[in-house]
């Protein structure tokens, strides 16, 4: 199995648990698919987070605000109808859970890694880049009809030793 494809797994796993056990909630498999080069205009919540070790890169989910409100409401069992603190807190906590159970199942293939505190950005119009990272892995959730987005890069850095292709989403033997 290719790094690659563990990791599409392992995010579809995560999400797959994560939903359950903290929102009551089952979502479907989950589309893969690669990004490569300006990403997309965001409209709406979207929170990163760093990975750091042999590899580094980042995770991150992006949704609506309509969704981000949802993910508040039934993470804390309370009502939500517009982006506040408690809603950018509850998608930064997702966004912890669901990146980090991917970097916990990373760290057997690959070595120790860290995780940064997730950042979470809303607005309007803009667009969000990590820097030298030119290929994501992107897994596309549907909930009620909306879009949860689930991106990841990851590359070796320099002082891990492994001669791989510069960005995750090529295709590498998960045996580093």
């Amino acid at each position: 199995m290719s790094l690659q494809d563990f990791i599409v797994e392992s995010i579809r796993q995560s999400v797959a648990q994560v939903f359950s056990t903290m929102l009551g909630s089952e979502l479907g498999g989950g589309e893969f698919s690669l990004e490569n080069g300006t990403p997309e205009v965001n409209d709406g919540v979207v929170s990163f987070i760093g990975v750091a070790g042999a590899w580094a890169g980042t995770g991150s989910i992006s949704c609506s605000p309509t969704l981000a409100c949802r993910i508040c409401s039934q993470m804390l069992m309370t009502e939500s109808s517009a982006v506040d603190e408690d809603v950018l807190d509850a998608v930064a906590e997702l966004t912890n859970m669901v990146i980090g159970s991917v970097k916990t199942d990373l760290e057997g293939q690959l070595g120790p890694l860290g995780l940064s505190i997730p950042t979470v950005v809303f607005g309007k119009n803009f667009r969000a880049k990590s820097a030298g990272t030119t290929e994501w892995i992107v897994v596309r959730f549907p909930w009620d009809g909306e879009p949860l987005v689930i991106k990841m890069c990851l590359a070796p850095t320099e002082k891990s030793g492994h001669a791989l292709p510069h960005a995750i989403g090529t295709t590498c033997p998960l045996e580093v």
